[in-house]
């Protein structure tokens, strides 16, 4: 079933991907998915955002493991590169830094084997209310290796338009 994000944010999707229901493309447990149409070659590349409150110490570093450990109950899978983001160095799009990581993914889609590589953006805002408790955004592209030179640029584009919302009027 989708879900919700735990707060609102805001994004503009590049010119040529489409909105989809999550429940309706076989993605349950995200709240927003998009497809590339035109990458279809037995799979469609797509992008999802999913998030939850989390009031737990685990970092980034380690909710990006977590991701790791869901995955590979389906199949393969291979971390490629685990980079910090959002560094005072290098500003992201929250205060507090996020982990992007690639993976390579080995699985199978209707019976039939299937490589995949992913590019996860998790991103956090705490609660200034109560610091203990924050959001975890995850931000994912997912794409056949042969579609992922045509969607990569998208993906970079559509993470630079993500914001939290802004809730107070004008």
């Amino acid at each position: 079933m989708a879900t919700t994000l735990p707060i609102k944010i805001s994004f503009s999707l590049p010119e040529g991907w489409q909105a989809a229901p999550p429940d309706e493309v076989g993605a349950p447990g995200v709240a927003f998915v998009a497809l590339h149409p035109a990458s279809i070659d037995g799979f469609t590349a797509n992008i999802t955002i999913a998030g939850r409150m989390r009031n737990d110490s685990a970092t980034m570093w380690q909710i990006a493991d977590e991701s790791v450990q869901r995955l590979a109950e389906a199949g393969t899978v291979e971390v490629v590169k685990k980079t910090e983001v959002g560094t005072p160095d290098i500003p992201g799009l929250t205060d507090s830094p996020g982990v992007v990581q690639n993976l390579r993914l080995s699985t199978t889609l209707r019976g039939e084997p299937l490589e995949l590589l992913q590019s996860q953006v998790y991103l956090g805002m705490e609660d200034v209310k109560n610091p203990a408790k924050r959001v975890v955004i995850e931000l994912v592209l997912t794409a056949k290796p042969t579609q992922l030179d045509e969607v990569i640029e998208d993906f970079k584009t559509f993470l630079r338009t993500v914001r939290p919302a802004d809730e107070t009027p004008a």
